[in-house]
């Protein structure tokens, strides 16, 4: 049985007319009104409502085989008496509570990140509300705005918006606030829960001058969130973490002025990520804890760049599920792409020394300068990841068809695919000999061992001192050991290495916490000292 609309008695005092489809706040969580009326065999009046968390309630809107509303989730209804639930206060009720009464400095918080907002200051008795620049309502309980133009006389300079957490229930109500806000550029309203407007282009002056938008966790799917883009016609950060985004569509005519978008969180399909790589501007994309396995540019072929994402720098894959290095070498087709971060993928942690993975890493992608939030990857970090990786994949590149001699090197069509950049290296760093590619004997301290001849070139006085070190001593120990060699304590080294591989170019050692093996440090080389 379905209890119609019509059947619902009149409304109690204290219960508004427009009761359903309102926000409501209970014992500190939020729900939606989807129904108002008696529930029998008990007395009284009842709103039925919808949780914004499931586990908050205990059925689908039935009762006793009666259906008085619906839910999304099976668990998501309950019923609760009027008393215990708040409709809310209006916005200028809030605003005054909060800046008349407390004076606290405040902090604007976007999707995860929390920004000082330049300006931000505490209020003293003398300060007035509509000096404002930012304010910070969050969990207030708005409702809306019963004013026309009373918030604009308020607060006329609110650049600033944080709604999170309140009871506005739809984007008109929104936009009731907004309108009256002519220099607002950014405003964060996650954790509500808006129906969407019946003509989103009738409110987009409400938003004209929008750069900022956070709606992280606000129950959106990507069809909805391209509705109401055009009420944003300039926006340019858009953070839509932990929604409901699956499919993604290609936004035709919106969002063609956005920068950076956020949709950690969301259970995208991979294979519709490119529908958004038309996006011309698309600078900063984060798709972190999202389950991507695998992302895809068919329309090149390997060692080529695509047209899509053509502006995108910065790239966050944190908390995937991608396992195999070939999504690497997807990424190199990117143009732009400077920074990447892969940290928690299975493919990073499957390396038994992490900072393999990330050499592998540079080495696939060729622009990278910031892999994994570590400082700019330095050229010799980039050489020294270039060289290990011609070295790991030599012996495949002979068994393949490849050849030192240029004009006999064809490596066949699954090398190439497997490493695109191979062939690039090779022409940048030289190919490997064959005496390079020996195959690695089981792991012994003794196969370790780098024998070295350390050379000092400003003191002719001075023989050269061999040593077997080994590969993985750090270039701080070297220098001590050196201090002792040479009776120099306290004298400041400088280190270079000399390849015989590489006649004539001499290798600066920089970084005293990296390793040899770093710099590609090999059996046989010079290491030239020099202090001061």
């Amino acid at each position: 049985m379905r209890v119609k609309d019509g059947e619902q008695p009149a409304m109690e005092e204290g219960v508004p007319s427009d009761a359903v489809g309102r926000r409501i706040s209970c014992d500190g969580e939020r729900a939606t009104v989807r129904f108002v009326g008696t529930v029998p065999p008990t007395k009284g009046v009842w709103l039925g409502v919808e949780w914004d968390n499931p586990e908050r309630g205990k059925h689908d809107g039935s009762h006793e085989g009666v259906h008085y509303f619906t839910c999304r989730h099976p668990t998501g209804g309950s019923f609760v008496r009027p008393k215990k639930a708040s409709f809310g206060v209006d916005f200028l009720t809030a605003l005054r509570q909060r800046y008349e009464k407390e004076r606290e400095g405040m902090e604007f918080t976007i999707s995860t990140c929390t920004l000082e907002m330049v300006g931000f200051q505490e209020l003293s008795e003398k300060q007035r509300v509509e000096n404002l620049k930012e304010v910070a309502l969050r969990s207030f309980e708005v409702w809306g705005t019963a004013s026309r133009n009373e918030i604009q006389k308020t607060a006329p300079d609110v650049e600033f918006l944080d709604l999170s957490q309140n009871l506005l229930s739809s984007w008109e109500a929104l936009a009731a606030i907004t309108e009256q806000m002519e220099k607002l550029r950014a405003l964060q309203m996650g954790y509500n829960r808006l129906t969407l407007p019946s003509d989103p282009s009738s409110l987009t002056h409400a938003f004209t001058n929008l750069r900022v938008l956070a709606l992280p966790d606000c129950g959106l799917t990507w069809p909805e969130v391209l509705q109401c883009a055009c009420m944003w016609p300039s926006v340019e950060e858009l953070y839509l973490r932990e929604n409901n985004i699956t499919d993604l569509q290609r936004p035709v005519d919106v969002l063609q002025s956005l920068t950076h978008l956020d949709l950690s969180r969301n259970p995208i399909t991979s294979e519709t990520l490119t529908e958004i790589g038309k996006l011309p501007q698309l600078d900063t994309l984060n798709l972190s804890e999202t389950g991507l396995t695998s992302i895809e540019f068919n329309d090149v072929p390997p060692g080529s760049k695509t047209a899509m994402f053509p502006a995108l720098q910065k790239l966050t894959l944190m908390d995937n599920k991608i396992a195999e290095w070939w999504v690497v070498n997807e990424l190199e087709k990117l143009r732009s792409l400077v920074q990447l971060m892969l940290q928690r993928n299975p493919l990073m942690e499957r390396e038994r020394n992490p900072q393999t993975a990330c050499q592998l890493a540079i080495a696939r992608v060729g622009q990278l300068t910031k892999l994994n939030n570590t400082s700019e990857i330095l050229p010799a970090e980039r050489r020294g990841a270039e060289l290990d990786y011609i070295k790991m994949f030599g012996r495949q590149w002979l068994e393949s068809g490849g050849h030192q001699d240029p004009e006999k090197n064809n490596p066949n069509a699954e090398f190439t695919t497997q490493h695109p950049r191979y062939m690039t290296l090779i022409q940048k760093h030289g190919a490997p000999d064959e005496s390079e590619l020996r195959v690695e004997k089981p792991f012994a301290l003794k196969n370790q061992l780098l024998t070295l001849t350390f050379i000092c070139p400003d003191d002719a006085d001075r023989k050269p001192i061999q040593k077997k070190l080994p590969c993985s001593m750090v270039v701080q120990k070297v220098k001590g050991l050196l201090h002792r060699l040479l009776k120099l304590p306290g004298a400041d080294l400088r280190l270079s290495y000399t390849c015989s591989r590489i006649e004539g170019t001499e290798i600066e050692i920089e970084n005293d916490m990296k390793t040899l093996q770093f710099y590609s440090v090999e059996d046989g080389d010079s290491v030239l000292v020099r202090w001061s």
